[in-house]
């Protein structure tokens, strides 16, 4: 009785080709943890610095008499940071979607399940 409990909590591993294939067909469900996922897809894609390149720029303009463009880039690099981190979610399902070593580190960790649909 202490095995069907076990086998029921664990979630059987399902291959990526089989997810890639599957998931536009509706055979899977996917649940995202947006607590992993947020600071999982931030160093992926490497948001903070793109962010911080772009506000730095755009600092450096609106000081040298740019202060229109400037204050653009202030907040454009602003909002993709924003951006990236509401949309984390469905950024790391493409990802895992995408590249198969992302699908089996977000599957191994915890950050995404994929169960089948019943």
């Amino acid at each position: 009785m202490n095995t069907q409990s076990e086998d029921s909590d664990t979630v059987p591993y399902v291959a990526h080709q089989e997810f890639r294939n599957g998931l536009p067909y509706g055979r899977f469900r996917v649940v995202v943890n947006p607590a992993l996922a947020r600071p999982f897809v931030v160093r992926r894609t490497r948001v903070d610095l793109v962010a911080m390149a772009v506000i730095g720029i755009g600092a450096v303009l609106a000081l040298t008499g740019y202060a229109l463009v400037g204050a653009l880039m202030v907040a454009l690099g602003i909002a993709a940071n924003r951006l990236v981190r509401h949309q984390s979610g469905r950024i790391l399902l493409h990802l895992a979607l995408t590249q198969p070593a992302v699908y089996a580190e977000v599957t191994s960790n915890g950050t995404m399940e994929v169960r089948r649909a019943v």
